[in-house]
């Protein structure tokens, strides 16, 4: 199984408004927490840790997982803290 790539162990705490955002599951996204198309192609194309489309129906504080292995994504559940 593919495992992702971990980009930072810590989530990445944005003000979002609200709207539709595509999330990074993969890792390989040079744009992240947000998805750039950099999984086309690779192993991670149809797969869990692939792009994840969120929306958000308000202006909030986000906890993007930046780990890429939370049990809850997009968003961060402390997975981070066991890897």
């Amino acid at each position: 199984m593919v495992e992702p790539k971990i980009c930072q162990k810590a989530p990445y705490q944005m003000d979002m408004e609200a709207g539709t955002y595509v999330w990074c599951g993969c890792g390989l996204s040079k744009n992240d927490p947000f998805c750039d198309n950099t999984h086309k192609g690779t192993e991670y194309e149809g797969t869990k840790h692939a792009a994840k489309l969120v929306e958000i129906d308000e202006d909030k504080t986000v906890h993007w997982c930046g780990c890429k292995n939370s049990k809850n994504p997009p968003f961060c559940d402390g997975s981070h803290r066991t890897l």
